[in-house]
């Protein structure tokens, strides 16, 4: 895993050396192994490393035969061996032995066709030097990010937004839109991010770059093309695609570590790695103090089942709001949960456990109907057939009995489920959650209600719903959203990506092998999600195959605590500093009156609902985000040996690969 970034223009210019480290030094976090370079003054590539597969000759960037074709990779290739075995018989010649060299060769013999082949989760930068494009692709779910920027007379491009300013030619500053889709959604929905002029690459889309010209597309559209009836070897399919995908993300010169939530994906994934390792595996979790939070006894449970080593990294008083901050500063957004924070600290744990590469059992949720959001819908379906009845509302009671523990509660939350939308409105299934969050707006000051005014997140959202969503089921469809809401900008990034990135250790995810999601989106919705049971045909496999407590257990969500990390004895002064008067006027985001109120209320104890926890955490981050990148932003280059020497040619014309020169070299950080 790495970090790429990189520059392009219409005409050739000359870029200064101090630009290409300073950009190098944004994100070395995401590569500490090595760093290169390639530049010909119209376009320039820069990578920094995580040295997982061919540790000796994978250096980037890396080129083809003749070195007319060089790219810049951040993610793994899966299925390399077998694209390499390919492309060997097509007559390319192959340099080393990683995975980046099939992006080179595979381009050159497939084109963009490339994209549909590769079974991975990646973000690269492929340039052209024959006819002096750039192709900026990214993988089908978002696993890995990508961000652009137009600028005067080119693009700038990074794994993170921190690259781009970094380069001098992007300006940092808060998108007003963005952030209200933060305040919407938990994140920004791509190609939107919460700063002004900067895009993300859709997941599943391409982007090319060539003397002034902007271009894009898509190659990989999600659809739900289920049948009526379950196949008779479907559980057979199940088990030979869980299999290859688990061994596929074994695939590493490194050794192979997991994390361990002792819920039934990481379980799963867990035992097949396992089974799966040359060595013994290492498996990692996150406990609680706080025993409402807790899954303890179920991550041991599992560890002794599958014979690992395990570690633990137990969060207690403080440890949330003492990384907080370092948190918005590697996320890049205002967040509305805390819940990345212990991750976080996990990936730290890991690297310093000496694993850099990690499994997970993120996206089974959203692939096998896992959430209990999905039976929401049917038990909102259920009550719409008969609207007067007093009895099938109180099955919300029985779905979440936390939220219902009086009369009065219950019949509270029964309704926040049943009026959130009328029938048939496509957003119905996520517009209870749309509309809690969004009650963070009600902090908004003047200025922002404003910039704000007259858009509408939620209806672009339903305005960019593709073709085929009214076809799918109910449930399939809050899945659908589930995956472009909540899992690509939120779950696989600021719970992803960016906390496992900060500490150089890469996450992969076997239940987004696109197969294995193609198998379960073909399958009927009953397959999955059978009455009131989730992920069905998951639990049917795993019988006899991972340990009982696992499979008997309610599901328990990943959470972790708000406001009670930030308030009370031991809290740090920054919250305070931050949420006072002058400096929510300064950023303008919030009332100053509102969030006074906001913050008596904490000190007092009663902000306790999910209203003002999220409020809060929403706000304070915001915070955070404005001093870190808009008031204090500062990215020191990376330190090199003096005697390194970037190729800074002043031209973009094809050149004799001998005369060709990029630099790899150890990060002196």
């Amino acid at each position: 895993m790495c970090g790429i970034a990189g520059l392009a223009f219409a005409d050739p210019r000359h870029v200064e050396d101090i630009v290409l480290r300073r950009i190098a030094g944004a994100i070395r976090h995401r590569g500490p192994d090595g760093y290169g370079v390639f530049t010909d003054g119209r376009v320039s590539l820069v990578h920094t490393r995580l040295a997982i597969i061919d540790l000796a000759g994978g250096a980037q960037p890396l080129g083809n035969e003749d070195g007319l074709v060089q790219v810049v990779f951040n993610g793994e290739i899966y299925n390399y061996r077998e694209l390499r075995a390919e492309l060997v018989a097509l007559g390319h010649r192959f340099a080393t032995h990683s995975d980046t060299e099939v992006l080179v060769h595979g381009y050159e013999a497939w084109g963009l066709d490339l994209l549909r082949r590769l079974i991975g989760q990646f973000a690269f930068a492929l340039y052209d030097r024959r006819d002096g494009s750039l192709l900026l692709a990214r993988d089908r779910f978002g696993v890995r990010p990508l961000f652009h920027a137009r600028v005067p007379g080119g693009v700038v491009f990074g794994s993170e937004v921190k690259a781009l300013f970094a380069s001098g030619l992007v300006q940092p500053a808060p998108d007003p839109r963005g952030l209200d889709e933060v305040y919407t959604f938990w994140a920004a929905l791509p190609p939107r991010t919460p700063f002004r002029g900067v895009e993300s690459l859709e997941p599943g889309c391409w982007a090319r770059y060539r003397r002034g010209q902007w271009q894009t597309g898509r190659y990989y559209a999600i659809d739900y093309p289920a049948a009526p009836v379950e196949p008779a070897d479907a559980v057979e399919q199940l088990d030979h695609l869980l299999r290859s995908a688990v061994d596929l993300r074994m695939r590493a010169d490194v050794p192979v570590g997991s994390y361990l939530s002792g819920g039934l994906d990481s379980t799963i994934t867990c035992t097949l790695a396992a089974e799966l390792s040359p060595h013994r595996l290492r498996t990692f979790s996150v406990t609680f103090e706080d025993p409402r939070f807790d899954e303890s006894p179920f991550q041991r449970e599992v560890a002794a089942s599958v014979g690992s080593e395990h570690a633990v990294e137990t969060i207690g008083p403080g440890a949330i709001a003492e990384s907080f901050p370092d948190v918005i500063r590697f996320t890049e957004t205002p967040l509305v949960r805390t819940a990345p924070v212990p991750l976080f600290l996990l990936a730290r744990l890991t690297r310093e456990r000496g694993i850099t590469v990690a499994l997970s059992g993120e996206g089974a949720d959203e692939v096998f109907l896992g959430y209990d959001l999905f039976k929401e819908v049917k038990i909102r379906r259920f009550c719409q057939r008969r609207p007067d009845s007093q009895a099938r509302p109180k099955l919300f009671q029985r779905l979440y009995p936390y939220l219902g523990d009086n009369e009065r509660a219950g019949e509270f939350w029964s309704r926040f489920f049943l009026d959130a939308g009328v029938p048939g409105d496509p957003l119905e299934s996520h517009l209870p959650r749309f509309r809690l969050t969004s009650a963070i707006k009600d902090f908004y000051s003047a200025d922002m209600r404003g910039a704000v005014s007259g858009s509408d997140p939620l209806e672009e959202l339903r305005g960019r719903l593709p073709d085929a969503f009214r076809r799918w089921t109910p449930v399939h469809r809050a899945a659908y959203l589930e995956l472009v809401t909540l899992l690509s900008p939120y779950l696989l990034s600021s719970q992803g990506d960016r906390v496992g990135l900060a500490h150089a250790v890469e996450g992969r995810h076997p239940f987004l092998d696109h197969r294995l999601f193609e198998l379960a989106a073909r399958l009927p919705e009953s397959s999955k999600l059978r009455g009131l049971r989730e992920k069905d045909i998951l639990r049917r496999w795993s019988r006899g195959v991972i340990p009982d407590i696992v499979t008997r257990r309610p599901k328990q969500p990943y959470r972790a605590p708000d406001i009670p990390s930030f308030v009370g004895t031991g809290a740090p002064e920054y919250v305070r500093e931050h949420l006072a008067e002058d400096r929510v006027r300064a950023a303008g985001f919030f009332d100053t009156r509102a969030v006074a109120g906001l913050m008596r209320r904490a000190d007092a104890g009663k902000a306790v609902g999910f209203r003002e926890n999220q409020a809060f955490v929403g706000i304070l981050s915001a915070q955070l985000w404005h001093e870190h990148f808009f008031r204090n932003f500062d990215v020191k280059p990376v330190r090199e040996p003096p005697d390194v020497w970037i190729d800074t040619r002043r031209h973009a014309d094809p050149v004799d690969s001998r005369s060709l020169n990029t630099t790899t070299t150890p990060l002196a950080l």
